[in-house]
C-alpha cells in the first residue's frame, strides 16, 4: 500500500504548490525567480511544450529501460539532480537530502561550490554518486584545493560552471529584499513566523552557511565574506583556464553553461568530456534562448563521441523523453527537486525519482520505446 503522501501528490506539480505553501516567500522568491522579468525562465519551460513526439505501435509487450551509463558509471535512470546554491533556504538540510536519496537509488547528486554543507560531508553521503560543480575560483591554490577536496570526498565528475561572467539583477528576488545578501529583515521574520515548519527546522539546523568557502575566507563578517565570495567566483572564464582545470582533474569534465555551437566544439578541442546545455534555470540572461532549443545544434556540432547533457525548464519526465530525443544523453533537474524536498521534507527526492520514472517510463511505453536510444526516432 502507497504511503498516503504518494497519493496525495502524484505529480510534481502538486509538489511545486506544497512547497510555495511550506515556504516564506523570500525563500521561495529565492529558488523560483529567474533574473530580469522572468523571460527567459518561462521560455526554459514552454520551448518544452513546443517540441511533439510521434508514436509508433504494433511493438507488442515490452518493459521500457531507463538505466544509462554516463561516464563509466551506471544509474538508474538517464536524469539527476543539478547543482542549486544556498538551497537550504527551500528547506534546511536540502543537499544531505539530496545526497542521500541519490546515493540510495543510483541517479546522480551535483553539489555546487555554494551548497550549504562541505563535500567532505556530501561526499560520503552520495556513495559515488556525487559530482561537483565549480564556480573557477580566481585563486589558482583555492582552486586546487577545492579540486583536491571533491576528489578526495569520492566525487566522480566535474561540471565547470562558465556562465555566471557576473551575478545577474535577479528583480524578483531584490523585491523579495535578498538582493543584497541574507541578513534577516522584519519582513523575513514575519514571513518566517506565518511558516512555522520551516522556521522550526531551519532554527534546529542552523543558518545556512557557506562552508566550503569558510575554509578561504571566515564569514564572521557577512558583509566581506560575501564580497569575497562575488569577487573570487565570478569573472571571465577562458581556454587557458580550461586548461589547466584539465591537467589538475582527472575524472570526466562537463562544461556547464554552453549554449553556442561553436564552442561547443572548441571546448571538446580542449578536452572536455561533455557539455550541458544549460541557460543556468534562466537566472542569468534574460535574453538567451531555450536550452531545448539550442540542443539540436550542439549536439551536431560535438558528434557522438562527446557526452552531452541539458538542465533549464525540465519539469517532468515527459520533458526528460523530449531531450533525449533531440540529441541529449543526459537531463539534470534542480527546481523540481527543491520542490519536492521543500514539500516533503526527507521523502520529497525519492518521491519526485519515482514520479518522473513512471512517467519517462509511461511516455516511451505510448511512443513504442523500449530503450532511450529509440526516443531519437521519434521527433515530430
Amino acid at each position: 500500500m502507497k504511503a498516503k503522501w504518494k497519493t496525495q501528490y502524484p505529480a510534481l506539480i502538486d509538489l511545486e504548490r506544497k512547497a510555495k505553501g511550506r515556504m516564506p516567500h523570500f525563500s521561495w522568491e529565492f529558488l523560483d525567480s529567474g533574473t530580469g522579468r522572468d523571460e527567459a525562465a518561462k521560455r526554459n519551460k514552454d520551448a518544452f511544450r513546443d517540441v511533439s513526439l510521434t508514436p509508433r505501435f504494433m511493438r507488442g509487450e515490452f518493459t521500457p529501460s531507463i538505466e544509462t551509463n554516463l561516464f563509466g558509471i551506471n544509474y538508474a535512470a538517464p536524469f539527476g539532480i543539478a547543482p542549486v546554491g544556498m538551497n537550504s533556504l527551500s528547506w534546511p538540510g536540502t543537499d544531505e537530502i539530496l545526497a542521500r536519496t541519490a546515493g540510495r537509488v543510483r541517479i546522480p547528486y551535483s553539489m555546487s561550490t555554494a551548497a550549504n554543507a562541505t563535500p567532505e560531508t556530501l561526499g560520503q553521503l552520495a556513495n559515488g554518486m556525487g559530482w561537483f560543480q565549480l564556480y573557477p575560483p580566481r585563486n589558482n591554490n583555492m582552486r586546487t584545493d577545492l579540486l583536491a577536496r571533491a576528489k578526495d570526498a569520492g566525487f566522480t565528475t566535474l561540471l565547470i560552471t562558465v556562465d555566471v561572467p557576473a551575478i545577474s539583477r535577479r528583480e524578483r528576488q531584490m523585491r523579495a529584499g535578498i538582493g543584497g545578501g541574507f541578513g534577516l529583515t522584519p519582513s523575513m521574520v514575519w514571513q518566517s513566523m506565518m511558516r512555522p515548519a520551516w522556521s522550526l527546522a531551519t532554527l534546529a539546523k542552523g543558518k545556512p552557511g557557506l562552508p566550503t568557502l569558510e575554509r578561504y575566507q571566515p564569514a564572521d563578517d557577512l558583509r566581506e565574506f560575501l564580497a569575497f565570495v562575488g569577487s573570487e567566483l565570478n569573472g571571465t572564464f577562458d581556454w587557458n583556464y580550461l586548461d589547466e582545470i584539465r591537467a589538475e582533474w582527472e575524472g570526466p569534465i562537463v562544461l556547464k553553461g554552453v549554449l553556442d555551437p561553436h564552442e561547443a566544439s572548441e571546448a571538446v578541442a580542449h578536452g572536455v568530456d561533455g557539455i550541458l546545455v544549460s541557460t543556468h534555470g534562466g537566472r542569468q540572461m534574460d535574453g538567451a534562448p531555450a536550452s531545448i532549443t539550442a540542443l539540436p545544434a550542439i549536439r551536431d556540432a560535438v558528434g557522438d563521441d562527446t557526452r552531452v547533457l541539458l538542465d533549464s525548464g525540465v519539469r517532468t519526465g515527459l520533458d526528460v523523453a523530449r531531450a533525449l530525443a533531440l540529441g541529449a544523453d543526459f537531463v539534470l533537474l534542480g527546481r523540481p527537486f527543491m520542490y519536492a524536498v521543500a514539500a516533503l521534507g526527507e521523502a520529497g527526492a525519492e518521491h519526485a525519482v519515482e514520479i518522473l520514472s513512471e512517467d519517462l517510463k509511461n511516455n516511451m511505453s505510448n511512443l513504442g520505446c523500449a530503450t532511450l536510444d529509440e526516443l531519437r526516432e521519434r521527433v515530430t
